[in-house]
């Protein structure tokens, strides 16, 4: 195991209150940037709430302080989008994304709400299904989308959720609830992983997997998925273990009796590098 990835699985193991969530993105980061220097990172987005409170005032309202914060980080700091190359890697390190200043949603995200939550404003990220959003926790509501650097109303998400899942689509509340650390690291990673298979990258995005089966150690297509990439890599008794976990976990899930059909081919294929 390298350091960056006993120093990630120490992080993740701990209670979701103690988990730093830049911390941890970050530390995804240090597997392509061995160099990385994370306390400098870390100090970079002190520096930006440093930079925008001081346009902010205590006799401000929260709606006022969003407004200011909202112009600083999209207008001043330039925070924006890649929606040229919105599937470059890059997009997932949060390195890249504070000296790139352009990102995906959840990691332009994640440099919102920190910076928001350096400078007492109460707003978390929120696992949108699609499109990863931040919101203010309490009165007034706020919903930003950092990725276009805008504040979109619980109409507009629930126009977006039609979009996805059709006309009768309802938006419940729980969608827009804040995302714990160990959720929001999960949905980095998962993008990430997407990026490396339709890559061509198994290696990397078995890399993926290991950490999001790192924090949660349950999840049965995370455990398929780490089986069928340690298959294209040829480790034959590694896919035969995680997909048998995945049969006992998930025994009625939709691609549970294709993954039981390749059983026996990989028994078999296993048996012979023994």
């Amino acid at each position: 195991m390298t350091d960056a990835r006993a120093r990630f699985c120490a992080l993740a193991r701990r209670p979701d209150e103690r988990i730093n969530v830049a911390e941890a993105a970050l530390l995804i980061a240090l597997e392509e940037y061995p160099q990385l220097d994370i306390a400098a990172y870390l100090a970079r987005l002190d520096d930006l709430a440093a930079q925008a409170r001081a346009d902010l005032s205590p006799e401000m309202g929260v709606a006022e302080r969003v407004a200011r914060l909202n112009h600083f980080l999209f207008v001043h700091c330039g925070f924006a989008g890649n929606n040229d190359k919105y599937y470059d890697p890059r997009n997932s390190f949060l390195n890249d994304v504070l000296d790139r200043r352009t990102g995906i949603p959840i990691t332009l995200s994640i440099v919102y709400s920190e910076v928001a939550q350096r400078l007492q404003l109460p707003i978390y990220g929120v696992s949108f299904p699609g499109h990863f959003l931040v919101r203010h926790v309490g009165e007034p509501e706020i919903i930003i989308d950092a990725f276009f650097g805008t504040i979109i109303s619980q109409a507009e998400c629930a126009q977006r959720l039609r979009g996805i899942y059709g006309a009768d689509a309802i938006l419940d509340p729980s969608l827009l609830r804040p995302a714990s650390p160990r959720e929001i690291l999960v949905r980095m990673l998962s993008n990430l992983k997407q990026v490396y298979i339709d890559t061509n990258d198994p290696a990397r995005a078995l890399g993926c997997v290991d950490r999001i089966l790192v924090l949660a150690p349950d999840l049965p297509r995370e455990v398929r998925d780490r089986g069928i990439l340690y298959h294209r890599l040829e480790c034959f008794a590694a896919a035969l273990r995680d997909f048998e976990r995945y049969l006992q976990l998930a025994p009625d899930d939709d691609t549970a009796q294709l993954i039981r059909e390749t059983l026996p081919e990989l028994q078999r294929q296993a048996a012979q590098l023994q």
